[in-house]
């Protein structure tokens, strides 16, 4: 007995089932018209009903779970697509679309577009700021990939894809694709996303100097003379490790995944590959979210998010 040998992987019915109880927890709803009062949502029957087809009495409108969904107008199995949730939550440095094709015996394209739109279903989009009082928060920034056109300079990573990462301490982390590691850059995402009462953590990095001052604390690690942690006492006489070791994790296993799985990410889709690992990083098993958990709640991130081929395979390299 196997994970994948639960209904809702193999059966279509199960797999609406488990859908419908994570997007219709209170029963179906419209999606047209809005109408949620169940006697006036009826299920279609009938030799040539679609699985999970419903018909609202109210905008005379039939529909299913997949309405308004990133699966909307998706020709793909639905019980595959739970198969291909699970394998993209359950992987902790992913898993390639060549390996789903194969595994989920789709065309490339088809299982390309699947973790696209899965990706965009981990994307959170959430706004309130990261940390607290009492809390740290580790900020750095990495180089990877290769812009279009740049030229590639040795020791430097102006001819690279920049991205900013944010890590609290025994929590989540935020990534962001940004142009460059600049003041004007860098300043603005740490001042929107952190609380102000959090212990701020960085290396030497000039951008950080100034925005390191409007928080509770900042404490800078200076990797220019070999310094990797340092143990300190804070005001309230408890030992803090001063570190940016949390966040240099998190970039291990991205780039671990990203040069091992991925080998390649055009730039224009370097966003929905950064909220695949943020994703998978916030909802681990430290954090008591096991693999079927992880899998449901990227499940449960696909309601009013839309993703069409044509937007997403633009330049696909």
């Amino acid at each position: 007995m196997s994970v994948l040998s639960e209904p809702h992987f193999h059966n279509e019915e199960a797999a609406f089932e488990r859908l419908e109880a994570i997007v219709w927890p209170e029963g179906p709803v419209c999606p047209k018209c809005g109408n949620c009062e169940q006697t006036r949502i009826t299920r279609v029957t009938g030799a040539t009903a679609r699985t999970g087809l419903r018909r609202c009495l109210e905008c005379k409108k039939q529909f299913t779970v997949k309405v308004g969904t990133v699966f909307e107008s998706s020709h793909v199995p639905l019980h595959k697509w739970w198969q291909a949730a699970h394998l993209l939550a359950s992987s902790k440095k992913g898993i390639s679309a060549h390996q789903l094709h194969r595994t989920l015996q789709v065309q490339y394209k088809t299982a390309w577009f699947m973790f696209h739109r899965l990706r965009e279903a981990m994307r959170d989009g959430v706004l309130s700021p990261m940390g607290g009082e009492g809390k740290t928060v580790e900020v750095d920034e990495t180089y990877i990939g290769r812009l279009k056109g740049q030229p590639v300079r040795t020791g430097g990573g102006s001819h690279k894809n920049t991205v900013l990462t944010l890590v609290e301490r025994g929590g989540t982390a935020r990534s962001f694709h940004v142009d460059s590691a600049t003041v004007a850059r860098v300043i603005p995402i740490v001042r929107v996303n952190i609380d102000k009462q959090t212990g701020l953590m960085t290396d030497e990095a000039n951008h950080f100097t100034r925005v390191g001052r409007e928080f509770a604390s900042h404490k800078v690690v200076k990797h220019v003379d070999r310094e990797y942690v340092r143990n300190e006492t804070n005001a309230a006489g408890e030992n803090i490790k001063v570190t940016t070791n949390t966040v240099e994790g998190f970039y291990s296993i991205f780039k671990r995944g990203m040069k091992g799985i991925y080998q390649h990410c055009g730039e224009q889709h370097l966003h929905r590959y950064l909220a695949e690992f943020d994703f998978r990083y916030s909802n681990r098993i430290a954090l008591g979210v096991d693999d079927n958990n992880r899998t449901m709640k990227a499940m449960a991130g696909i309601v009013g998010k839309r993703l069409k081929y044509r937007d997403s395979s633009a330049g696909v390299s």
